[in-house]
């Protein structure tokens, strides 16, 4: 195998370490859903394919309390502090913890920073960050959904000041809506925010078309609340109509992509019906588009995916995409859920994509 690109990808074990399940947090003895399995078995079919092999390791260092104040307060950073030095606690709402996550929170945030200054300094050409705990649903002052810090926030606030990037892309494809990366640029006309989400999962009431900026931000946020049940039809009309001439019209130097890979067919907590080879053509379409627009720049940060048997292949398919390589590993699971009814787009998904298009005048 020879890659096309040179691939960065950030991991560190300690990812796998995170307790998600301790703290005050009342629950029967479980592993919970965010547990470090499908990262793990993302990592290690990377691994077992000889794809790690040929992708630029990027060791990553813990995020600075500089980098992580850029978002949050000094008040919640040291909350997450304290109770991570005793027995753990909840950080916010659904986001138990045990003792030592703060340093892990700091390493994964960190890791995405990591992935950002390769990319942006062209050591590589693109990255995935493997990272854990996630972040895209951390609010300034709580943890919302499993997420302590936001992983891409932090970076994003990082190369506006550390790096002069003035004009960043983010793309949200996790099947849950994106609400901290939105509450953190929604007043900033600088930052693209894009989240394509099944509509009204979580957070409740969360992603509405109707959010789109405000002050100087206005226009330059983007939700595509998808309908339950959406497939590989919606998705690409969504990216094909709306996600990519988004980002034509506001020509990023950057884009950024939340990969929570749970709008998967045997996702948990979702109900959507991608496959591995929607998340491949997904990649392609962003790697052209940031080939056109920012030279090829492009970083994903992992996000949600809690199917322990499903979500590596999503993953491979995504990182051989990026890579340009391609193993002889094929999805079990790919017939499957190529058949199942209703993969095309439909009329009632169609509407909602098209109503989305009607906000693509906003953008400048």
């Amino acid at each position: 195998m020879t890659p096309k690109r040179k691939t960065g990808f950030v991991f560190d074990e300690l990812y796998m370490w995170f307790d998600s399940g301790g703290g005050s947090f009342p629950r029967q003895p479980s592993d919970g859903f965010e547990n470090p399995e499908t990262k793990r078995r993302f990592h290690n079919l990377l691994a077992v394919t000889r794809v790690l092999d040929h992708l630029h390791l990027i060791k990553p260092a813990p995020a600075s309390e500089a980098d992580i104040a850029r978002f949050h307060t000094r008040d919640y950073l040291e909350f997450i502090r304290r109770l991570s030095a005793q027995n753990g606690g909840d950080a916010g709402e659904l986001t138990p913890f045990g003792p030592g996550s703060f340093e892990i929170a700091m390493l994964s945030a960190g890791g995405v920073i990591a992935a950002v200054d390769a990319v942006m300094k062209g050591r590589v050409n693109n990255a995935y960050a493997l990272v854990r705990p996630p972040g895209h649903h951390a609010e300034p002052n709580r943890g919302r959904g499993y997420c302590i810090f936001g992983n891409i926030a932090i970076a994003v606030k990082y190369a506006q000041a550390k790096l002069g990037t003035s004009r960043i892309a983010v793309v949200d494809w996790d099947v849950h809506h994106g609400n901290g990366t939105q509450l953190a640029f929604y007043e900033d006309p600088s930052v693209l925010t894009i989240s394509v989400h099944q509509d009204n999962l979580y957070p409740a009431q969360s992603g509405a078309m109707s959010d789109i900026g405000e002050g100087q931000g206005e226009g330059y946020n983007l939700n595509i609340p998808m309908p339950p049940g959406a497939g590989v039809g919606a998705y690409a009309a969504a990216f094909e109509r709306v996600i990519v001439p988004a980002l034509y019209a506001f020509k990023p130097e950057l884009i950024v992509v939340a990969s929570g890979l749970d709008a998967n067919a045997y996702d948990p907590l979702g109900r959507m019906m991608l496959h591995s080879e929607c998340y491949r053509g997904l990649t392609r379409m962003l790697l052209d588009a940031a080939s056109d627009l920012c030279a090829g720049r492009l970083v994903l940060a992992h996000e949600g995916g809690y199917s322990e048997a499903y979500v590596p292949f999503c993953g491979l398919a995504i990182v051989e995409e990026l890579s340009g390589l391609r193993t002889e590993i094929s999805d079990p699971y790919l017939d499957l859920v190529q058949t199942r009814a209703y993969q095309d787009l439909q009329p009632h998904q169609e509407a909602v994509i098209e109503r989305a298009r009607e906000l693509l005048a906003r953008i400048r």
